[in-house]
């Protein structure tokens, strides 16, 4: 490096020296051959218009110099704004794995904080968003034990202090996902497979696929005034509660087979642009007005009162 300099500085003076010969060259010569010309005309319009010339080749060579300085900032500001964003991109993936090692911890408020620490990380750094989604829905999948399930060694305040930790994923997954008033959003996939969820509320989102196969809805679930861009699956799920799609545009497939609902659902205006399947699908109580389908599908008894 220091060898390189010193080629650069002997380059630049020589440059310098070729300006300053170049500029007197062009003064000499076209005073001169003004007064051979004119051998009448006043010597110092004749060295004025020779100066001119002159200070010409100096003010090019000024102009190019101030170019290549800039050139040279440029390409320096450049370089130390590729070093800050590498610098922040190592500290982005610092803090996503020690907050992903976070959530195997004992304690739940560490756990809560971890779910934090990957929802800013995610708002701050979008390109972290559908990941920092499919861990707290990977966390939702865990195995969770319910007062009603009858388990003999069911620990009811721990139970209720995971609850919370569930709780919390829920919420942040519903703060990442974009409104849906938000025109030309990300399309965020959520795969919610064998989830078990409470009081989920999704409602005014956008959405990619939403996969809930298998899943455990309890209490009252929303899932209202959304617009799901890809497909809904919601195969062998069982709702222990209410259950809220009304108003919601679905614009792919969606797959009820096998689906039970113990409680009342609500389906009121909404819109199947896909095909939809009900084969096997258990209803306690539908509310459906105004719900229609680009596809006719076959509705089971409860749809058709």
């Amino acid at each position: 490096m220091p060898a390189a300099g010193a080629r650069k500085h002997r380059r630049a003076k020589s440059l310098l020296l070729l300006t300053v010969l170049a500029s007197l060259g062009a003064f000499a010569l076209v005073g001169g051959a003004l007064l051979l010309i004119d051998p009448g005309a006043p010597k110092h319009e004749a060295i004025k218009t020779g100066g001119l010339a002159g200070g010409a080749i100096v003010a090019l060579y000024a102009l190019w110099l101030n170019d290549r300085r800039r050139k040279v900032e440029e390409a320096r500001q450049e370089l130390e704004s590729q070093r800050i964003e590498h610098d922040r991109s190592r500290v982005a993936d610092e803090r996503f794995a020690r907050a992903v090692e976070l959530l195997g911890h004992d304690a739940a408020q560490v756990r809560v904080g971890a779910m934090h620490a990957l929802a800013g990380l995610a708002k701050s750094r979008p390109e972290y968003t559908q990941t920092v989604l499919d861990i707290l829905c990977a966390y939702l999948r865990r195995p969770f034990k319910r007062a009603d399930d009858d388990l003999e060694d069911f620990d009811a305040e721990q139970n209720e202090i995971e609850l919370e930790v569930r709780l919390t994923s829920q919420r942040l997954i519903e703060d990442l996902l974009p409104r849906v008033e938000e025109k030309d959003p990300v399309r965020y996939d959520l795969n919610l497979t064998k989830a078990h969820l409470e009081y989920m509320d999704l409602s005014y989102r956008h959405v990619g696929d939403l996969v809930l196969r298998v899943a455990h809805l309890k209490e009252s679930n929303a899932f209202h005034h959304m617009v799901i861009h890809g497909s809904l699956y919601l195969t062998e799920a069982e709702v222990a509660g209410r259950f809220y799609l009304h108003h919601t545009e679905l614009r792919g497939k969606a797959w009820f087979s096998r689906f039970k609902a113990h409680g009342l659902a609500v389906f009121t205006e909404s819109k199947f642009l896909g095909e939809t399947k009900f084969t096997g699908s258990e209803w306690a109580d539908v509310k459906a007005d105004g719900c229609t389908f680009a596809v006719e599908p076959d509705l089971p008894e409860a749809w058709r009162n």
